[in-house]
């Protein structure tokens, strides 16, 4: 197992010292469950839909993250903020499976490799460039890591309902906001990557792991595909953000 670069000292045995099991114990949480990064968006559902609860609250030391209910026709889907960066949201995942969730869907904003990716595009990511840390104590070193194919086919099918385009290809999942020099960006558009986020290929190794199903969907926000870098007032665009937690919502209900 030892190895000259630690990150790939790839243990295989299943059992860890600190289990989340041990922390957290199941609860009646719904099956179903949204992750959504626009704490706007989880803001503006609290206050408006009657059919939401808090069902249980995860703590660090950020504070307490509240765990929600929303009851969409009948059926219960859970939603939680899955916190900024791969180590905390494979946790806040880590623990979500272990209260009783097992299909996710992920919502949030990406940076866009593509100068073709107007903002809010929608993208479903079908791999992820491993260049984080987190999914390497998952599973063995790879260059990727691919999302749950029945994920992937619901929101296809959710998105083609409502007549929305979107874009299934590589995203390129990173550690390092302010290391993404323009040497990497040319690497990683010319193996594919369409986007560039810091949770996707971590979310996609603890799903694997865990044996549970996930799928993600991302719209394009600030441009990284010139020679300069565009903002475009990406974290602005409620109506994007809005739109894409209800569809991920209702992707959720048909894994």
């Amino acid at each position: 197992m030892r190895h000259d670069i630690p990150l790939l000292e790839f243990d295989h045995s299943r059992t860890a010292l600190i289990e989340p099991s041990n922390v957290l114990k199941q609860i009646d949480i719904p099956d179903r469950c949204v992750l959504c990064f626009f704490q706007d968006v989880l803001q503006h559902v609290m206050l408006e839909h009657r059919g939401i609860r808090v069902v249980t609250k995860l703590g660090s030391e950020l504070g307490h993250n509240p765990v929600y209910e929303l009851n969409v026709n009948g059926q219960r889907v859970a939603v939680v903020h899955p916190g900024v960066g791969a180590p905390l949201g494979a946790a806040i995942l880590e623990e979500l499976i272990a209260l009783g969730c097992r299909q996710f869907i992920a919502c949030g904003g990406a940076g866009a490799l593509n100068s073709d990716l107007t903002l809010g595009h929608v993208v479903i990511p079908q791999s992820a460039v491993r260049d984080e840390g987190t999914s390497y104590h998952y599973l063995p070193p790879s260059r990727e890591v691919s999302a749950s194919p029945d994920a992937i086919a619901a929101i296809e099918r959710v998105l083609s309902r409502h007549n929305v385009p979107f874009l299934v290809g590589k995203t390129w999942t990173t550690d390092a906001i302010y290391r993404e020099t323009p040497a990497k960006i040319a690497l990683r558009r010319a193996e594919g990557c369409l986007t560039v986020e810091m949770e996707a290929a971590a979310f996609f190794a603890v799903s694997q792991f865990r044996d549970v199903q996930f799928g993600q969907l991302l719209y394009s926000g600030d441009d990284l595909s010139g020679e300069t870098w565009d903002h475009r007032g990406w974290q602005t665009y409620g109506s994007a953000r809005d739109q894409l937690f209800w569809l991920a919502v209702e992707a959720s209900l048909e894994i």
